[in-house]
């Protein structure tokens, strides 16, 4: 049996895929544009330490350097994003949002000094974010999609490290890795399963009142319960009479045509 809590929360939905689709229409748009028209637009990442830079913030997740670059984002990118809204849908945008500008600037803050660009800044959020939230909800359900992120994504944890490799931003990984571990802790989700806590349980409860615990005896022994009370007055019911009526049977029959 599911629990109503489930049911309201864990629910399909148009926007659980059509924002996922959204994002990659909108990726796929700016690379046509970008490898179509020569439009340099990786100038327009993130630059760190300068005030031009920050533009990046905002565009670096919409701009990719091949189609390699592009294609390794576009699957998990939609993947982490339909988790994200359907198993935590009230918190999904504020993921989204906040974790683009959040690990933007943490990227800006303490990358090289180059063009940082791609989404894998915000799917290193969303992983993050899945992974620990998971945990911390103790939640089965988001336990276990916790532990599948880990078994489909858990590699990536290497490239948050300068020397694995040097062409990749791994300080915009890091930053989505830390993005995604704060989000985990600030932002509150429903408890999805509330524990039943019976009378007995409640600090208030009275035994002397509970009709089961009147069951049982000072030694707490267990007796049948006590006779009802005899009724004080018998109700009198008046008997029914039968009046029979003897009619006589006729005799004669009408012709029938």
């Amino acid at each position: 049996m599911r629990h109503a809590n489930e049911l309201n929360h864990f629910k399909f939905s148009p926007a659980t895929w059509i924002i996922p689709s959204f994002l990659l229409v909108v990726i796929w748009f700016v690379f046509y544009l970008d490898s179509n028209f020569h439009l340099h637009l990786n100038q327009h990442g993130i630059l760190p330490r300068t005030f031009s830079g920050l533009q990046g913030v905002i565009f670096s997740p919409f701009l990719h350097g091949d189609l390699n670059h592009i294609l390794n984002n576009s699957l998990p990118l939609f993947i982490l994003t339909t988790a994200l809204i359907y198993f935590y849908r009230e918190v999904s945008l504020k993921v989204l949002v906040y974790g683009i500008l959040l690990s933007g600037l943490i990227t800006w803050i303490i990358g090289r000094e180059s063009f940082h660009i791609g989404a894998s800044g915000l799917i290193y959020v969303l992983v993050s974010f899945i992974f620990f939230k998971g945990l911390r909800t103790q939640y089965y359900r988001l336990m276990a999609l916790s532990m599948a992120v880990v078994v489909l994504y858990g590699g990536m944890v290497w490239y948050v490290f300068p020397e694995i490799d040097k062409t990749i931003s791994w300080e915009g990984h890091l930053a989505g890795l830390i993005t995604g571990f704060v989000f985990s802790v600030k932002f509150k989700t429903p408890d999805y399963v509330k524990d039943i806590q019976y009378d007995w349980e409640k600090p208030d409860f009275d035994p002397s009142t509970d009709p089961f615990m009147k069951r049982f005896d000072e030694n707490g022994n267990f007796v049948n319960p006590p006779p009802p009370p005899e009724e004080l007055e018998e109700q009198i019911t008046e008997p029914i009479q039968y009046v029979y009526i003897y009619k006589e049977e006729n005799s004669e029959k009408e012709d029938v045509n």
